[in-house]
């Protein structure tokens, strides 16, 4: 006997999810990878956009508004499709760890950039009385502390780089939407594949949102 439409919506659902959980490890090694990279990245793009270089700081200011001035998605593409070009090839993941990374090292830059400046001046100028050089007490001092700051966002961040990661289906990368793709060309069932996508990046994000959270809250207990 056949159970009601709804009760079938819900079973064809959660029939696609074993098939799309099986992208998630991908989607795993974008996001660590690509933060991985946007983090020592952003952070050399912050120290050099408030150095006392001009050069320094007007190369990190191009790189930051080209980067955050065009989409994610046309770099991703310029990565994969155009560099190959002028000879340049990268591997599907590879580029999409590389566009993340690239491109969230922009936006981590200015959280960097701002925690760092929002620690007071007189932290340095302790730091220095006591002996310790300038770059001594900038690893030392203001950035542990530039860092607690920074967490929340950095966490916030990521998050945002895990839903992301489905741009990486135009550049061939096999992560949750692409094989959504795939499923929905073979079965034609578009709502309950999408919609098991949905739920899945919803899945990941949740417990995401809630780990930043605590350690947020765990951090600036620490202070």
């Amino acid at each position: 006997m056949k159970g009601s439409p709804a009760i079938d919506f819900i079973e064809s659902t959660l029939s696609y999810f074993p098939r799309l959980l099986a992208a998630a490890p991908i989607v795993i090694q974008l996001a660590l990878g690509a933060m991985a990279l946007a983090l020592v990245l952003g952070l050399l793009v912050a120290l050099a956009r408030i150095s006392k270089s001009k050069i320094l700081r007007g190369i990190a200011l191009v790189y930051v508004e080209v980067m955050r001035g065009t989409p994610l998605l046309v770099q991703l593409v310029y990565i994969f499709f155009v560099l190959p070009a002028i000879g340049v090839n990268i591997d599907p993941v590879p580029a999409g760890i590389l566009g993340l990374g690239l491109n969230y090292a922009a936006y981590l830059s200015e959280v960097f950039r701002s925690a760092i400046l929002s620690v007071e001046a007189g932290q340095t100028e302790a730091a220095l009385s006591l002996g310790y050089t300038p770059g001594k007490a900038l690893w030392k001092v203001v950035l542990p502390q530039s860092f607690i700051v920074s967490l929340g966002p950095i966490g916030n961040y990521f998050i945002a780089m895990v839903k992301d990661t489905a741009l990486t289906s135009v550049i061939a990368v096999t992560e949750i939407l692409k094989t959504a793709n795939v499923i929905n060309a073979q079965t034609f069932e578009t709502t309950q594949v999408y919609t098991a996508a949905a739920l899945l990046y919803l899945l990941i994000s949740l417990p995401l949102s809630r780990i930043v959270s605590a350690l947020e809250k765990r951090a600036r207990v620490h202070v």
